[in-house]
Parts: structure tokens; sequence; C-alpha cells
């Protein structure tokens, strides 16, 4: 890849990850579109590094205080709960929720990735997925009630979430968007939906990062190490405003925009793929 691509893709990669208009369908379409050569499995594996120390940054207080609850919750005795704050835990509970609700995506994704890989990385199958998950975002958006709180949502509807997110393995879908999608769908608020997708993405991306990290190894790809570093800080930088800026406009413009995006883009993708 020559420079260009290398930052355009960093950037999409961090912007898009975190966003409800799917990352994967962005970084294939440059290769499928414009005619580039495939980023490759390294270039794959720095852009999520630098997406996942990008949230845990700054949900760093947030993921601190889970783990610090979690943990407690690991040697529990009548003493120590009792002493414990209603915050921490509700932040010990969040943690297994997270935890939990990550097992379907990273069992499908184990099983279904040969699949995905072979047969459903096309422009039609991207098209299709970006109109379908666009349209029940922006319907779930303007329907849903928005008024249970995430202390509310409780072990079920973390679970309910966490099986939506085993969509995202189809690209186009979008990780954070149906996961998003989801938690609108169970009551939660635009920014309490993203908050709880941005917290679900850590263990998420970093079995995808993981995945990815396993065939690099034990295949025979060569490593760019200038590529990968480029695109980690890139990633990193993007991704970091991305989550920052999201969160402060999500409840004032809502969902529309993205699914607005989402329409056009796969109405384009479609003529394309059909033409």
């Amino acid at each position: 890849m020559d420079l260009i691509e290398i930052i355009l893709l960093a950037l999409i990669q961090g912007l898009t990850e975190f966003l409800p208009i799917s990352s994967s369908a962005h970084l294939i379409l440059p290769s499928q579109l414009l005619g580039w050569v495939d980023q490759g499995q390294a270039f794959d594996v720095a852009v999520h590094v630098g997406s996942l120390l990008a949230v845990c940054l700054y949900f760093r207080k947030e993921i601190g205080d889970m783990l610090i609850a979690w943990y407690a919750t690991l040697t529990p005795n009548k003493e120590d709960d009792a002493a414990l704050t209603a915050d921490q835990k509700f932040n010990g509970r969040l943690a297994w929720w997270i935890i939990f609700a990550s097992v379907p995506l990273g069992l499908f994704g184990y099983l279904s990735a040969d699949f995905v890989e072979q047969h459903l990385r096309s422009v039609l199958v991207i098209a299709g997925t970006t109109i379908l998950f666009g349209v029940l975002l922006g319907f779930v958006d303007v329907k849903a009630k928005q008024n249970v709180s995430m202390e509310s949502l409780g072990f079920k509807g973390a679970m309910i979430i966490g099986v939506a997110q085993m969509l995202a393995i189809i690209p186009g879908t979008s990780r954070s968007g149906i996961t998003m999608t989801a938690g609108l769908m169970l009551g939660l608020n635009r920014e309490n939906a993203a908050r709880f997708s941005f917290l679900m993405s850590i263990p998420a991306i970093s079995m995808a990062g993981g995945y990815l990290t396993l065939k690099l190894i034990t295949g025979t790809e060569a490593v760019d190490w200038t590529s990968m570093a480029i695109g980690s800080v890139l990633s990193f930088v993007s991704a970091y405003a991305c989550i920052h800026y999201f969160l402060i406009l999500v409840n004032k413009v809502g969902m529309m925009p993205f699914v607005i995006y989402r329409l056009i883009l796969g109405a384009a993708l479609l003529v394309f793929a059909l033409a």
C-alpha cells in the first residue's frame, strides 16, 4: 500500500468502528470499488489495536471501576458486600453482563469465519445488509420508548444485545449499529445504548484482533512495520475523536443521519453490484 491508502484506511477504521455504519464494509469497499490491493492481515491487526487502545483510554475510569467491582464478586463475603455502594455493585454486574454477552459473538465468529470470508465479503451482500439494518436502526430510533436505565437492562437484556451482536459477523451489518439498535429496542436511551455498545466493543475488538494476530503468526505474510505503526496511530486518534463527539451529538441529532447515510451508500452499492 502507498501512504495515501494507509492513511485513508486507518482513518476509515477508526471512524467507522464506533459509528453505526460498518467498519468492515468500509475496509472491504476500497479494494472492491477502487482496485486497491487488500490491506492484509498485519494492517488489520494494527488498526484494530489502535481502535482498542482508543476505547480503553476513553472509558478508562469505567473500565477500572468495573474491574475492581468484578474482582470483588469473585471473592464475596457478607462484610465486603455490605461495604459496597450501589454503584459498585452495579459495576460488578455490568462487567459480568459484558463478559457473557460477548460469548455468542466469539462462538459464532469462530464457527463461521471461513464461510463469511469465502461467501459474504461481496458488494451485493454489503449493499443488502447496509440497507436492511439501516432501516431497522431508523425504525427503532423513532419508535423506541428509550425509558429504561442502564441498571434496569438486566442480564437478559445484555444477552439479547450479545445475540444481536453475532450478526455483525456479516459485512455491512455494523457491530456498533446492531448493538445500538438492540439497546434502543430494549428501551435504553441513545447515549446509554451507545455507551453499552462501546464497552462491548472491547472484548469484540480483542477477539477479532486476536484471531487476526493468530492468522498472521501462522501465515507467511510479510510485515510492513512502518505501515502498521502509521495505521495504528491514525486509527487510535480517529477512533478516540469519533467516540468523544458521537456521545456528545447522539442525543442531539439521533441516529437518522447515519440511517440516511446507510441508505444512500447501500443504494449506490446496489447499483454498482447489479450494473
